[in-house]
Parts: structure tokens; sequence; C-alpha cells
């Protein structure tokens, strides 16, 4: 044995001296090769290998595709192209302009494959042959790594293309200028090079710092197309790769930064976002660990125990050693496909099933509640701007959804051609309506281009004015439908059971997001007698339900010519509002508005169906016409001006007889114009109001009499007696001011207010008017000087009272045991 192990080290050694030399030489030719080339064509990396993407197993087409690569050969002598454009420049525009994310590349690239896809699935429509047989006749992406490489590889069996496509689609911005290209920029020209790897390619060199393209058409050979983005790029014939049968394969390899981009969670993470709704199906290329069973090694026993067991023990050893199996972990690979959900707004709505909505709805908007969507809108448009889209009204709204209204974000996702590009597009839906969920797909919007630029197309206002008129004709589909709203009750019991799923949806919609359509009419003129329809409230006749204004002009009498309302903190309180009494005996209708955003909301409703809004609680309110109005203004004249003269401290511009009282003396309104009692409180609610600006926007106020009543009739008599009586007086500044607070104001001297009261009361209980109240006896405490002695004798006293021992004697046991511890650790 000693002899031969000396050769075989020598054999070893002698091999080892070798390799080295070897690769110098293949070093030295490679410089020199390429010593005879011009120095800025681009060049493969040392190295670089072929992708396994598994679809092949063919070891010889591997080990070609090394050779050929270290040769570097067929590389060194491939055509070379330079761009015309300054690619810095080009880089710039992509990168800084186009690009403010590098996530971005993925959709583009990706966005490119299903448009090839989709140029020879046309053809084959008319030329089944264009599509081969076999793998080629799959229409399908797929994507595989190389961790090891960093190279990410990107296929597709699409339409390919030629030689002189990938010089001509490769170099298309280039082609045209940088400036050039800014100017149609500018004049939002039509950038989608979708299909022709123009903008949407470039974006690829965010991640890579190298890019390989490898393209077979129909009528053409496989061929290769490189470049570093240094100015250049090659093309060649490709005689080194297997032989793709039809498509276009990229392979990017990411710069040391885009690490992440190799794992396999994150590039799911993007198809999922981006290119989730694909038309065709995209794979990925993924490793799985499964736990699999084996056979366990066999134990080895020694010979003498065999021979001394039985011939019976024997066999049972050997069908337990056969059944012995371990688990162990395996690495599979296969291809997951990352876009398993369709696209349903692609599919006839006819087509599509309620289940089917539900489940996209809870897809598209992450709810994780079983909650159906209250209604749902699938349609498309057609003309200069073609798009089509699902919208879907929530089952709740979001908890913040007014109090982060100006700063939320719009709820719907834009896609082009079944591209994501952004969620948060507030030019879609106005803010009103970005409670909606839902999804439009265009196909005539520019796919590469910055969401910035995007929002400023003059296709997305078409977009938005139609998508609002659709959104608010799915709103009131759901009042249509809903068997609460309708007041016809001739129906069958089928219709009832069909109806029974709807009843009450109106009314659920309108407590979630009624406030939405309020501010949809203060913010968009253009549709506010549409959202004046979608209004629902209380009034003196809906009883429990909500009401609509279309109900409430169906119900109004023939000789109303304005539809009542009253703003109010709740129903309750209005309901025995002396605004009301008058209509009430009259049977008019009036309308509660008890949300604060309803006195906005009623400047800017100022009419519907030629219908005026009338606020019972400000002047100007007609009821009917009555023959004696002007006898008894012409008999109170010398009481109404003597009561204003009374009144001058007061903000008071006029008292008139009203002709809105039955039972109540009187009470104080605001001119039309002018802010309510209702909205005086809001406004003094407001953290940053200034009492000093909101002067001008106070109505002047105007105090209304009831000449009906005993009380004014009775203060007139006292006022033809004796027009300077104090008592007289006084007593006209407490009715005024009674008046105040029950018409919902706020007084201005609450404590004069008060001391007018007790006055009254005193009166009443014939108290005299100079009486005092009775003063209280001062009684001198003595002041009882306690020393630190008297406090601890309390203090042991009360100890001892309590059970527990006094204090001198409480420290004097703590001593004792303290000594009887340490006499125990000695």
């Amino acid at each position: 044995m000693g002899k031969l192990a000396v050769p075989t080290v020598l054999l070893l050694l002698f091999l080892l001296s070798i390799i080295p030399d070897n690769s110098r030489t293949i070093k030295a030719n490679a410089e020199e090769t390429a010593a005879d080339e011009v120095v800025d064509s681009p060049r493969v990396e040392e190295g670089f290998g072929a992708i396994p993407d598994a679809l092949s197993t063919d070891a010889n087409v591997a080990q070609r595709e090394a050779e050929s690569i270290s040769r570097k050969t067929l590389r060194a002598n491939a055509q070379k192209f330079e761009f015309q454009a300054e690619v810095s420049r080009l880089m710039d525009i992509l990168i800084n302009s186009l690009y403010s994310n590098k996530d971005i590349f993925l959709r583009e690239l990706i966005s490119n494959a299903s448009d090839a896809l989709d140029k020879i699935r046309f053809l084959s429509l008319t030329d089944k042959n264009v599509l081969g047989d076999g793998e080629d006749a799959k229409l399908e992406i797929k994507m595989s790594l190389d961790k090891e490489k960093k190279i990410l590889s990107i296929r597709d069996r699409g339409i390919g293309m030629t030689k002189e496509e990938l010089i001509k689609n490769l170099g298309t911005i280039a082609k045209s200028g940088t400036s050039a290209f800014l100017e149609q920029m500018q004049k939002s020209g039509d950038l989608s090079l979708i299909g022709q790897f123009g903008v949407g390619f470039y974006s690829v060199y965010l991640v890579a710092d190298y890019v390989e393209v490898i393209s077979k058409h129909n009528d053409d050979k496989q061929y290769i197309w490189e470049s570093k983005a240094d100015g250049a790029f090659a093309v060649m014939e490709d005689n080194e790769n297997e032989p793709i049968g039809r498509g276009t394969e990229i392979r990017i390899h990411l710069k040391d930064e885009a690490g992440e981009y190799l794992e396999e969670g994150k590039l799911k993470e993007l198809v999922k976002k981006y290119s989730e709704f694909i038309n065709f199906p995209i794979y990925l290329w993924t490793s799985q660990e499964q736990d699999v069973e084996v056979p366990a090694d066999e134990e080895t026993t020694e010979d003498e125990d065999k021979s001394e067991s039985s011939e019976e023990e024997q066999e049972e050893e050997e069908t337990e050693t056969k059944s012995k199996t371990k688990t162990v972990k395996e690495t599979t690979y296969a291809w997951e496909l990352l876009n398993d959900v369709k696209a349903v707004w692609l599919r006839n709505p006819k087509e599509v099933t309620d289940e089917e909505y539900s489940n996209f709805y809870h897809s598209l908007s992450k709810d994780l509640s079983e909650e159906k969507p209250l209604a749902w809108s699938h349609f498309s448009a057609e003309g200069d701007v073609e798009f089509k889209a699902v919208l879907f009204v929530p089952p709740k709204a979001p908890h913040d959804l007014y109090e982060s209204y100006y700063t939320s974000k719009a709820n719907l996702k834009l896609f082009v051609r079944r591209v994501f590009i952004s969620d948060e597009f507030e030019e879609l839906l106005p803010k009103y309506l970005a409670f909606l969920k839902g999804i439009v797909d265009s196909d005539t919007l520019p796919l590469n281009v910055s969401r910035e630029m995007l929002q400023q197309h003059s296709s997305l206002r078409t977009i938005k004015k139609k998508l609002i008129r659709k959104a608010l004709d799915m709103i009131r589909r759901i009042a249509d439908e809903d068997p609460d709203e309708s007041t016809d009750e001739d129906k069958t019991d089928a219709e009832s059971e069909i109806e029974s799923e709807k009843k009450g949806k109106y009314t659920k919609f309108w407590n979630e997001f009624g406030k939405s359509i309020k501010l949809g009419i203060i913010e968009d003129a253009s549709n506010r007698n549409r959202l004046a329809k979608l209004l629902r409230f209380e009034s003196t006749k809906s009883g429990d339900k909500l009401t609509s204004l279309d109900q409430y002009i169906s119900r109004m009498k023939k000789d109303q010519k304005d539809i009542y309302y009253i703003t109010g903190t709740n129903k309750e309180q209005l309901e025995k509002s002396p605004f009301l009494e008058k209509l009430r005996k009259k049977n008019y209708e009036v309308i509660f508005f008890t949300d604060p955003v309803d006195e906005y909301l009623m400047q800017y409703l100022m009419d519907y169906e030629d219908k005026k809004f009338q606020n019972v609680s400000k002047e100007g309110l007609k009821i009917g016409k009555d023959s004696k109005d002007k006898e008894i203004k012409e008999s109170f004249k010398d009481l109404t001006k003597w009561w204003k003269d009374v009144l001058s401290t007061e903000n008071i511009d006029s008292v008139k007889i009203s002709n809105r009282l039955a039972d109540t003396p009187g009470v104080v309104v605001t001119s039309k114009y002018g802010w309510s009692a209702n909205m005086e409180r809001i406004m003094q609610s407001q953290t940053l109001s200034d009492a000093n600006k909101q002067g001008y926007m106070r109505g002047k106020r105007v105090l209304e009499i009831n000449p009906r009543h005993p009380i004014i009739k009775e203060l007139r008599e006292k006022v033809v007696l004796d027009p300077e009586s104090e008592s007289v007086k006084q007593t006209a500044k407490l009715i005024y001011q009674t008046a105040l607070v029950e018409s919902g104001f706020f007084l201005s001297d609450p404590k004069e207010f008060a001391a007018n009261i007790y006055s009254a009361i005193k009166t009443t209980l014939n108290v005299s008017p100079d009486a005092t109240v009775d003063e209280e006896d001062e009684v001198e405490e003595e002041t009882e000087v306690e020393t630190t002695f008297d406090t601890e004798k309390e203090q042991t006293n009360e100890d001892v009272s309590e059970g527990i021992p006094a204090k001198e004697e409480v420290i004097e046991d703590v001593v004792e045991e303290e000594s009887n511890e340490d006499h125990d650790e000695l």
C-alpha cells in the first residue's frame, strides 16, 4: 500500500499544477481577442452561464452554453450599435421622471410579455399553425431565479422579435432622441410602447447592470440582444442557448443592491400587486420542502447474537427492520401559478353570479367579514375612452371615514390593459364617493408614464364623469329595490320573498354613508339634483321611517309652494319647537335636519323640483292668507314700537306680529340669510372659532309675538295705561329672554335673566321686592394649638383602643425581635 500511495500523490500534484496554467492561457487569449474589438462594445461577464429555466434537462445544452460564453467568441463578433441619444440623459428620464419605484420594472416586463402573447393569439385566429405544437402552443409567462449568479429570467411564448425588430424596438426611445421624447411627453402624446420594448423595457435598468434578450420569431432565427446601457448594444445570432421555439426570454443580471428580487416571496408579492389580473397564467419556478419517508438504516448486530437466536426470532427482526422508516426534509421544485384570480370585469355581467361578485369584492378590498357588499355595478364604456369597471358599495363605513375625509385615499384601483397602475388616483372619484371600492381597467390610457403625468391626462376627466354617473345610479338602485322605500303594497308573495333580502338596505346605506351624499351636494354642483334625490330624513309625517324629497312633494298641500324644514340637535327637541305650532295645526309637513352638516347643506340646496326651501325658524315664512292680518298689525302697532324701544340694548332689529305661533307668546327668528340659532351654536362650539369675526354672519334678530295670547293682550293693556312703568318694561324683557331661550339662542347675560325670573317669583309669592336675605350669625372659632406630645399621646391611645399595642411597646418588641435574630445567627 505504501508503494502505491507515493505515485498517487505525485499524480494529483501534477494535475493541480496544470489547471492554473490553462486558465491563464484562456484568459490571455480572451484579452488578445478583446484588444482587437471596439473598446465600448458590450461584453459578457466572466463566468456567465445559462440559466436553468426548467424547460429542458439536457446536460449537453448547458455545457455548450457555458463553453461558448467562456470563450466569448460569438459575443465578441456580434454586430454593435450605438444609442443615438445620450444614455445618461435617457436613464435620468426613466428613473427620475417616469419611475419613482423600482418595483415597477417587473410590472413593465410582464405587461410586455402579455402584449406579445396577445399578438400571437390574435394571429392564431386566422392561422392556427403560428402557435406550433406541444409546449409552444401554451400561451404563458414563466419566471425563474438563479440566486448564485443573481439572474432573474422572464420567459414568454409570445410573438417574438426578428433581428430587425430587436434593433428597432429596443432602440425606440434613443431613436427619436431625448429632446423629442420629452417634447412628446409634454404634449401628452401616445407613449404606449407596450409590446415594442420601449419605455417599459428600459425600466429594467433600475435593478440590472446587464441585460440579455433572447428572442425567436416564426419568420427568423433566434437572436440575442445584450447591453449594459453604457451607450451601446449588440445583436447576434444565438448559437449557444437552447432553442426557445418562439417568444422572448429576458435575463436580468441584478445589481448588488437589488438582491431582494432574488427572493420568491418578493416576486409573488409584486405579481399579486401589479399583475394579478393579466389574461395569461404567470408561473414561478419555486422550491418547496416536503417531509418524505425513507427506509431507516439497518442496525448491525454481531454474528454471535444471530447464531444464538432462533429462526423465528430472526424472521420477526427482519420484518421489523423492513417496516422501520424515517422522515427527512426533501427540496422539490415546481411551477407555481401566481395569478389564479380571474378578472371579473372582463367577463359578461350576465355570466357572473352574485357569489362571484361577492368573492371578488372580498379579494379586492381585503375584507375578512362575511357580509356581502350592499350593491355593485359592472359596466363598460366605449367611445373616445374605452374602459371596463366594477364598483362596490361596502356593507360598512370605515371608522375614520369622516374624521380623515380630506386626507383619506380613494379605494379605486386603476389598471391599464390588466396591469395595475395605482390605487391613489383622486381624479377618478370625488372625495364624497371615496368610500366606494372597485376597479377601472382602461385600454386607451398610456401605460408607460408616471402617476403624476397620468393624473393630468385628458381621458381621466371623461372616465371620472362616467364613474360618478354610474355610482349614483347604483346607489339609487339600492333605494328603488328596497321595499321600505316603495309605496306599492299590492305585491305577490313570491315578489315579497325575493325583496325580503333587499328590505332595509337603503336605510342601512344611509346610516353608514348618508353624510357623504350631503357632502356631495355641497361639493358637486353639477350632480346636485341627482344627489338630492338620494337624501333621506325624518319629518313630522315620516313616523319611524325615513322619507325622501320626492315623497315629501307627493304629500304637499295644493296651496303649498315651499318645502318647510327646521334644524336642531334631535327630533324629540324639534317636535316641541314653537316654530311648528301653526304648521302642525294646518297639517303642513316639516323636515327635521339634525346633523350638523345639514346647516351647511341647506346653504347650497336652495330648491328642488322648482320648490324653494324655507327654514321655519327664519323670517319670511308664509302660511296661507289671513284677511285680518292688516287689522291685527295696526292694533298692535303701538305695542311693537314700544317693545322695540325697551329692547334697544339688545340685538333686536324689530318686533312683529307672528303668523307661525299658536300657543306660545313669542319667538325670536333670524333674518333669511343669517345664521339660525342652531348654526350659531355649531359655530361657537368650534375649537378655533373667532367670536369677533362671527358677528357679521349672525342674522338680525326679530321678536315675533302672538297677538292672540293672553299674556300679550294683557301686556298691551298695561303699556297703554303706563308705558313708563319699570315693572311692565321688566316683564317685556323677561318675555323676550324666555322666547330667546326657547328659540335655541344663547343668552348674552344669563345673570340678568335669572334675576328677572326671581323677581317674578317674588311677585307670585307676594314677597316684598325690598326683602333681603337674612345674614348668617358669625361664631368665633377657638383656635386650639396641639403640641407634638399631645398628638403622639392621642395616636397612642387610639392604637390601644383599636386593639393595637401602644407606640412605645411596638418599638420595643421590634428591637427584641431583631436582637433574637442576631442571636440565632451567632
